[in-house]
């Protein structure tokens, strides 16, 4: 099965062919919004992070900024620094160059400051955008889809209808040779024998055990009752009562196939099939690291309506139920509530979100795409 992307000069695929612009650290993000804005064409993100990381947050801050600047989505980026930053153009340009990604840099203290810094910055930007519009896409075999899957502000019908229509898509992509990751370990919490039951080995077994206890424990550190946020208020008046059943529903869109590895934040797995993400539950969080792991796209199921998007990969927005979804039309590519209704199997609506995968993958775009959605925001570890 055959869809239509780009292939990289590095090897990797991408369903998109962005020209970012990025800034390093947050003292630049603004410049880096402004050189974007008058460039059509060029997408942006802004970050609170880049500088004053130390250890693990370093090692994890990093490795998403490597992850989504070099995404097989973009073709090329522009790295904005401000020139005293821990992460700096240079830290992140020498990473880059090490996975063969198109970059130039370009730092506000270096060419005097904010207005010759845009101007600078537009010149390059062009330049990428330039040399982006000369790649076609070509077939590509399913088989490298790399997809992540997400939920937020959940209801009571997410694990009834559109989790598991999603892990359905998940079956089928893993089926046609593809890779699906699905992250939130706190909301995996009480799910932890039903998980390591499908784990490839022991190993994985292991790792699972370890990465739901440890963001248990993690909760119990800070003295407060994890219930203050999982269920949060909203999937509260959703209908969702305790923490296990929003779990219980929350892991359905990992399908039914066995778990090939668990990998950290960010981090790209080295086998294909099934695979965890050990991340937060922070919905925009989340995406980023699904993103910085390598998934070229995410279908995000809700049952509140969550609009969240994504500056360098589509989301496909699924509603667990007819009423959200005729409140948000605006926002949803595919309605799981025709479940409830009896219009429509968990079985239909899954192939229904594996072939909007497909069509998304050639070039369609989705809801967040058309409307301007591209939040970002990076999981750092507290440390200081």
């Amino acid at each position: 099965m055959k869809f239509s992307g780009f292939r990289r000069d590095n090897g990797t695929i991408g369903v998109r062919n962005h020209v970012l612009v990025f800034p390093t650290v947050v003292c630049s993000s603004e410049v880096a919004r402004m050189i974007s804005s008058q460039v059509p064409g060029t997408v942006h993100a802004i970050h609170g992070c880049g500088c004053g990381h130390v250890g693990e947050d370093k090692e994890q801050v990093l490795r998403t900024m490597v992850g989504i600047t070099g995404h097989a989505n973009v073709a090329a980026v522009l790295l904005v620094g401000n020139g005293c930053e821990l992460i700096s153009p240079e830290v992140l340009g020498k990473e880059l160059a090490k996975i063969g990604q198109r970059v130039e840099t370009i730092s506000l203290q270096d060419v005097g400051g904010t207005t010759k810094c845009v101007a600078e910055g537009k010149k390059l930007a062009r330049k990428l955008l330039a040399e982006a519009s000369r790649l076609e896409r070509e077939p590509i075999d399913v088989s490298e889809l790399v997809l992540g899957l997400e939920c937020g502000g959940s209801d009571a019908f997410s694990g009834l209808t559109a989790n598991p229509s999603a892990g359905m898509a998940s079956d089928l992509l893993i089926a046609e040779g593809g890779t699906a990751m699905f992250s939130e370990t706190t909301e995996m919490l009480g799910t932890e024998e039903i998980l390591a039951r499908r784990g490839a080995d022991a190993e994985v077994s292991e790792r699972i055990y370890e990465a739901i206890t440890a963001a248990e424990e993690t909760a119990k550190s800070m003295g407060a009752d994890i219930r203050g946020s999982q269920p949060s208020p909203g999937n509260i008046e959703g209908g969702l009562t305790t923490i296990e059943e929003k779990s219980l529903g929350c892991i359905r869109k990992g399908g039914s196939t066995t778990i090939t590895e668990v990998v950290k934040y960010g981090q790209k797995p080295t086998k294909k099939g099934l695979v965890i993400m050990d991340g937060t539950a922070y919905d925009v969080m989340s995406n980023i690291g699904l993103l910085a792991a390598g998934a070229q796209i995410i279908v995000f199921t809700t049952g509140r309506g969550t609009p969240v998007g994504s500056p360098i990969a589509p989301v496909i927005k699924v509603s667990t139920n007819s009423t959200t979804y005729e409140k948000m039309k605006d926002n949803f590519d595919v309605n799981a509530g025709v479940i409830v209704a009896g219009e429509g199997t968990i079985q239909s609506v899954g192939r229904h979100i594996f072939d909007e995968i497909t069509e998304v993958a050639s070039g369609k775009l989705t809801r967040a795409e058309i409307l301007g959605h591209c939040e970002f925001d990076i999981h750092s570890v507290p440390v200081l």
